[in-house]
């Protein structure tokens, strides 16, 4: 039977047992999900208004695990209180988003969900936090470049995590400072559910939930900045989908940090900022700045794949999905053959029969890839800088896709667009006198 409303009670937090528990109905279906915070929780603050907002601000958000089972036209948080902004924001969660999941799912959702919840017209106090930065820590390249950076820079930061898992751990271990790490437990029946026909099952914004389970620790914790790690090509989308653009990392675009950024920042009287450091930078700019330091070299991993199947308890790199072509591409021009075969275990260059793979990443052919991968342009001028050296011009993939990628993008449009991928953007948010301190690093 389909579901007419999805149904968003108030959570609980435990102080004393460092729990949360979020509560969900769909149709007669109840659904339980939990977060076991550290021991260290500052208990005043868990008391005030500011922490009670974000809460139910985290309920909501992370509630699109449940929401998407049968995905209703009705979302409904009868004790949650939301501003007009807020209400704006959900909805972008539930539509954007979910844009990945409703294109792969054919269902016509944007510009259709209605949101029950009371009105909150009430401006929160100032909570103030101390100077310092909670960073969360994915286990790939990225967050891996903000650390440098934050760290040459001389910034007071603390990795964060959510579920740690394989690359997680061991690179938070190279990090050397003690993290904070959140165990998110889902409900089991959900997870069985999203198997069962019937039932829909799809990507959901992961950044977004994460981003929210970090702003609860930032109040609990004490820190005044939530850091990110995504770069400018994450705005890019995939596909043009029930009249918009379905993008895979919506939840890491730049449209979507400045929603949450003001979100957050008026949650809490303006103390609590959130903003990407890498902004500025392309994929393939943040490849060479990876490529100054070794020391991640194989504790690191950008492979999804693995990542969901094996928690990477096996290698760290699968060397079949999109994302690892996409990495290794990026990587080969500012690194030697022998150290990125070393870091992947293979050479996925002279791999043939993923021709197909790297014609997508590089727009030759069918659709940029539901994954976290850069722009299709910025594949295509890295494919073309390996055609241009002795190291990489001979290898198979280089050869198959070089005739086409010159017929279709020609010299002179690729040159610029190298060009421009080490140019960096003026479009960030990084408070100026933080972008001051650390933009020398980075040159």
């Amino acid at each position: 039977m389909p579901a007419t409303t999805f149904f968003i009670d108030k959570p609980v937090y435990d102080a004393a047992k460092g729990l949360v528990r979020f509560d969900y109905g769909l149709n007669d279906r109840r659904f339980c999900e939990t977060l076991e915070l550290p021991p260290g929780a500052d208990a005043r603050a868990a008391e005030t208004e500011t922490f009670g907002k974000l809460l139910g601000l985290a309920a909501i958000v992370m509630g699109v695990s449940y929401f998407k089972l049968l995905a209703p036209l009705k979302i409904a948080a009868p004790d949650i209180a939301l501003t007009t902004e807020e209400r704006a924001f959900v909805i972008d969660v539930y539509e954007n988003g979910l844009g990945e999941f409703y294109a792969r799912n054919n269902l016509q959702r944007f510009g259709k969900l209605s949101l029950e919840a009371p009105e909150d017209n009430h401006r929160p106090a100032r909570f103030d936090l101390p100077d310092r930065a909670l960073v969360p820590i994915g286990g790939g390249k990225d967050s891996l470049v903000s650390v440098e950076l934050l760290q040459a820079a001389d910034v007071a930061f603390t990795p964060f995590a959510v579920n740690p898992k394989g690359p997680i751990l061991s690179s938070v271990d190279k990090i050397g400072i003690p993290p904070i790490y959140v165990t998110r437990t889902l409900d089991k029946e959900m997870i069985r559910l999203s198997k069962e026909p019937g039932f829909y099952n799809g990507h959901v914004p992961s950044t977004a939930i994460n981003s929210m389970i970090a702003a609860l620790c930032a109040v609990l914790y004490g820190y005044n900045r939530i850091v990110l790690s995504n770069e400018r090509s994450a705005s890019e989308g995939n596909v043009t989908f029930d009249g918009r653009e379905a993008n895979h990392q919506h939840s890491k675009s730049i449209q979507f940090e400045e929603i949450l950024a003001s979100v957050l920042a008026n949650a809490t009287g303006g103390s609590l900022q959130y903003f990407s450091i890498l902004r500025p930078y392309s994929e393939a700019r943040i490849a060479s700045l990876f490529a100054r330091e070794t020391k991640y070299d194989h504790v690191f991993s950008s492979c999804n794949r693995n990542f969901r199947l094996a928690g990477h308890d096996g290698p760290l790199w699968c060397g079949e999905c999109p994302k690892c072509h996409f990495v290794f591409l990026i990587f080969a021009p500012v690194m030697s053959k022998e150290r990125l075969v070393g870091i992947f275990g293979q050479d996925l260059l002279a791999q043939p029969e993923h021709e197909h793979s790297f014609r997508e990443l590089t727009g030759l052919a069918g659709q940029k890839p539901w994954e976290c991968v850069g722009e299709i342009l910025e594949a295509a001028a890295c494919l073309y800088e390996l055609t241009k050296r002795s190291e990489w011009a001979d290898e198979p993939i280089v050869q198959l896709l070089k005739p086409d990628l010159l017929t279709q993008y020609g010299e002179g449009k690729l040159e610029f667009a190298l060009a421009e991928l080490m140019a960096d953007s003026s479009e960030h948010h990084i408070p100026q006198s933080l972008a001051a301190r650390i933009s020398p690093h980075a040159l």
